[in-house]
C-alpha cells in the first residue's frame, strides 16, 4: 500500500513538473494567439453593443450578461471540441476554415464600406434592438449569440493556427485561456460602453463643477466613441481578414502576393528605430487593401445570389429597404429561427 501510495504521489509530482514547465509555453502561446485574434475581437465589441440598444438601462447589463454566458458556451462546449478533434485528426483543413473565416472578414467590411459609400445604412444599425418585454428581449439575445458564434469561430481557428505546433494538451489550454480571457474582455468592454452615458449622466448629478464637465462630456462623446469603434472593427476585419489570405495563398504555394508585401517592407523596414513599426505598417495597410478588392469580389458574386436565394431576401431587404418598410427585415435577422 505504502509503495503504491509513493509511486501515486512520484506520478502527481511529474505531473506537477510538466505542468509548471509548460506554464511558459502556454501564456507565451495564448498572448500570441490573442493577439492574432485582436481583429476580430474588435469587430465583435464593435457589433455587439447595437443588441442592447434602445433596451431599457435596467435590463442593458442583463442582456450582456446572457450573451457573454452564450458566447462563453459557443466557445468551451462547442468550438473547443471541434477544433481539438479537427486538428488531431484533419489538422491539413484547418488553412482552408481559416481562409473561409478571412473571406468572411473581408466580405462583411468590404459590404459596409460600399454601402457606406453609397450612402446607404443597414437598418439594423438605426433601429433599437429591444423596444419592451421578455419575449423581444429572448429574440434578441438568441440573435445577438448566433452572430457571437461566427465570430467566435474565427476567433478560436485564428487562435489554434497560431498554437498548431504544440503538443495537444497545450492547444487545449491557450485556447480553453484565449476564449475565457477574449470573452471576458469583449463583454467587459461593452458593458462599460453601453453604460456609460448612464455614468455621465450620474456624475451630472454631482456638486463638483468640474465633475459635472466631465459628465456631460461622457453623455456626448459616446455617440463619436461608438462610430470610432465601428470604424476600427471595420478596418481591422480587412486587414486581418486580408492577412489571413495572403497568408493562406503562400502556404497552399501562391507566393506572389506574400513575396511582393514583403519586398514592399523591405525599403522601410532598415529605418531606426521606427523599422519595425513602419514595416508593421506596410504589411497592414497592403493585408487591408487585399482585404477590401477580396471582399469586393466576394461582393460581386453573392449579392446576385442574395437577391434570388430564400435566406437572402431578408438579408437584402435590410439593406435597401428605409424607414417603417426597412425595419421589419432587420428585426427578423435577429432571430434567424423566428
Amino acid at each position: 500500500m505504502s509503495g503504491g501510495l509513493v509511486a501515486l504521489l512520484d506520478d502527481i509530482a511529474a505531473l506537477a513538473r510538466i505542468a509548471a514547465a509548460s506554464v511558459d509555453d502556454v501564456a507565451a502561446g495564448a498572448a500570441k494567439a490573442g493577439a492574432k485574434a485582436a481583429g476580430v475581437v474588435i469587430d465583435d465589441a464593435a457589433v455587439t453593443p447595437q443588441y442592447v440598444s434602445g433596451a431599457d438601462p435596467s435590463r442593458e447589463l442583463p442582456m450582456i450578461w446572457k450573451i457573454f454566458r452564450g458566447s462563453l458556451r459557443n466557445k468551451l462546449l462547442i468550438i473547443l471540441p471541434a477544433l481539438l478533434l479537427i486538428s488531431a485528426f484533419i489538422p491539413w483543413i484547418i488553412p482552408f476554415i481559416l481562409m473561409a473565416g478571412g473571406t468572411y472578414l473581408c466580405y462583411e467590411g468590404a459590404e459596409k464600406i460600399w454601402h457606406k459609400l453609397r450612402g446607404q445604412h443597414e437598418a439594423d444599425e438605426d433601429t433599437p434592438a429591444v423596444d419592451r418585454g421578455p419575449e423581444a428581449e429572448a429574440k434578441v439575445t438568441k440573435g445577438a449569440i448566433t452572430t457571437d458564434f461566427i465570430l467566435s469561430c474565427e476567433i478560436m481557428v485564428i487562435a489554434m493556427n497560431e498554437v498548431a505546433a504544440e503538443s495537444l494538451w497545450v492547444r487545449a489550454v491557450v485556447l480553453v485561456a484565449v476564449a475565457i480571457g477574449i470573452t471576458a474582455a469583449v463583454y467587459g468592454a461593452v458593458a462599460l460602453i453601453v453604460k456609460m452615458d448612464d455614468i455621465g449622466l450620474h456624475l451630472t448629478t454631482k456638486d463638483s463643477a468640474g465633475t459635472k464637465r466631465f459628465g456631460e462630456l461622457l453623455v456626448r462623446g459616446m455617440p463619436k466613441v461608438l462610430t470610432t469603434i465601428t470604424v476600427i472593427g471595420t478596418g481591422a476585419m480587412l486587414w486581418v481578414g486580408g492577412h489571413i489570405m495572403l497568408q493562406g495563398a503562400h502556404d497552399l504555394g501562391w507566393h506572389g502576393p506574400y513575396d511582393l508585401v514583403h519586398a514592399l517592407e523591405h525599403p522601410v523596414a532598415g529605418v531606426a528605430v521606427v523599422g519595425g513599426f513602419l514595416a508593421w505598417l506596410v504589411n497592414t495597410l497592403c493585408s487591408a487593401v487585399l482585404g477590401l478588392a477580396w471582399g469586393l469580389v466576394v461582393m460581386a458574386v453573392l449579392t446576385p445570389l442574395l437577391k434570388v436565394l430564400p435566406f437572402g431576401k431578408k438579408h437584402d431587404g435590410g439593406h435597401e429597404g428605409d424607414g417603417a418598410g426597412g425595419r421589419q427585415p432587420a428585426q427578423q435577422d435577429a432571430d434567424p429561427a423566428s
